[in-house]
């Protein structure tokens, strides 16, 4: 590109010609300008024509694209080079293109080797697949471990691709075979297994009485945990005669339900409720935001101390919104203090009635914990533990500068 010249000129009437080792060619006309802007005009579009290779190579070496896409990439910009409207290396490029070639032909064939290769994997995998069930419906008595086994290879088999299709109906007639013998001969077992089901129907009945008393139960999290143990524990019991099973399941999902219901309902109230609290520390938000501080600090104070009192009799919002909103009041409380800071600063000790008022807060906030603490709300507690200290910690320097 800094040479072009080397590569191409423009004649007189502003024919446009390339140097090749074939010769020169014309790529075009240029009569906008002196002939070095027509020559950087086409050896730009030549640039092009490189990034373009450049692309196609870095995709083929990195094993990102498709080699036989590749190939056919390098075969049309080769074919289009012979009468391309460029100025540069021609023959240079032409000579990488062949290179390229030589390389996407090595990668195409590769490719092909590898689907070769997976196929033949494939069918060794699907015939492994038949031959395990095979085995399994002659010989186990393993009946819930072979059956659970013949879903894994089901489900094993649909996720195995690349077999022919005959092949594959072939194999799948043998898999479909083994698991129906599979079925049949667990069926026969379990023919046997009647007198077992009035054990399995009083072991069930237990469950039944089991999740009825806990119906009641106000224990939320602990209830919940045995209730999921007790259907664990249901489907994994022996299935008692078809009368009794419907009878007891009955039974035992209306437990289930009449708990899950009174939760559902006490989580919605409490929900409701802390949605409206969220909406009344909302609201107590835009009125903080809203106070003047600058006017009056000591008023300003003053009303933002009667919004913290109604916050935190508000009560408890959801938990992903309670973080912002306590992060907001802060921030507004900061901006109070830093206004009463300076105002105090601005005023003659002897003259300062802040001192005073600053006392006052420090003694409510210690009736704010005192209150905390006897409502044993930990959060509470925390919140006004962090604000007495700050006001503490302010009153003594505040004293220590007066």
């Amino acid at each position: 590109m800094s040479d072009w010249t080397a590569f191409g000129r423009v004649d007189a009437d502003g024919t446009v010609y390339v140097k090749t080792t074939e010769g020169e060619r014309v790529v075009g006309s240029w009569q906008a300008g002196p002939p070095e802007e027509g020559l950087a005009h086409f050896a730009r579009r030549f640039a092009d024509k490189v990034t373009e290779v450049n692309l196609v190579e870095a995709r083929l070496n990195s094993g990102a694209a498709d080699a036989a896409h590749s190939l056919a990439s390098v075969r049309r910009i080769r074919a289009e080079l012979v009468e391309a409207h460029v100025v540069g290396d021609i023959d240079g490029l032409c000579a990488r293109l062949d290179k390229l070639t030589s390389l996407a032909e090595q990668k195409a064939g590769e490719a092909r080797a590898a689907r070769d290769a997976a196929r033949a994997e494939a069918l060794a995998r699907k015939t492994g697949l038949v031959e395990e069930a095979e085995k399994l419906a002659a010989e186990s008595t393993g009946w819930k471990t072979a059956g659970d086994r013949l879903k894994e290879i089901l489900d094993e088999w649909k996720t195995v691709r690349g077999v022919d299709k005959k092949t594959d109906g072939e194999l799948w007639k043998r898999f479909a075979a083994a698991r129906d013998s599979f079925t049949r001969r667990r069926g026969a077992h379990f023919a046997t297994l009647d007198a077992q089901r009035k054990q399995a129907q009083g072991a069930k009945e237990s469950l039944v009485v089991e999740a009825e008393t806990l119906a009641e139960s106000s224990d939320w999290a602990p209830t919940a945990a045995r209730l999921k143990d007790l259907m664990t524990e249901w489907k994994a019991a022996p299935r008692a005669s078809k009368e009794a099973e419907q009878r007891l399941w009955e039974r035992f999902r209306a437990a289930q339900d009449a708990f899950f219901t009174r939760r559902s309902e006490v989580f919605s109230a409490r929900d409701a409720e802390q949605r409206g609290n969220l909406d009344r520390k909302q609201a107590l938000l835009s009125e903080a935001e809203a106070i003047d501080v600058d006017a009056d600090p000591r008023a300003a104070q003053a009303r933002l101390r009667e919004i913290q009192g109604q916050w935190h009799d508000a009560g408890r919002v959801p938990r992903e919104a309670a973080a912002g909103l306590d992060r907001r009041l802060r921030s507004i409380d900061d901006k109070v203090r830093q206004a009463m800071e300076s105002a105090w600063r601005r005023t003659e000790p002897s003259a300062n009635p802040l001192l005073a008022q600053m006392r006052e807060q420090v003694a409510e906030a210690e009736q704010r914990l005192n209150r905390a603490r006897t409502a044993g709300d930990a959060k509470r507690i925390r919140e006004a533990e962090k604000a007495l200290e700050s006001k503490r910690q302010f009153l003594k320097l505040a004293e220590q500068t007066s």
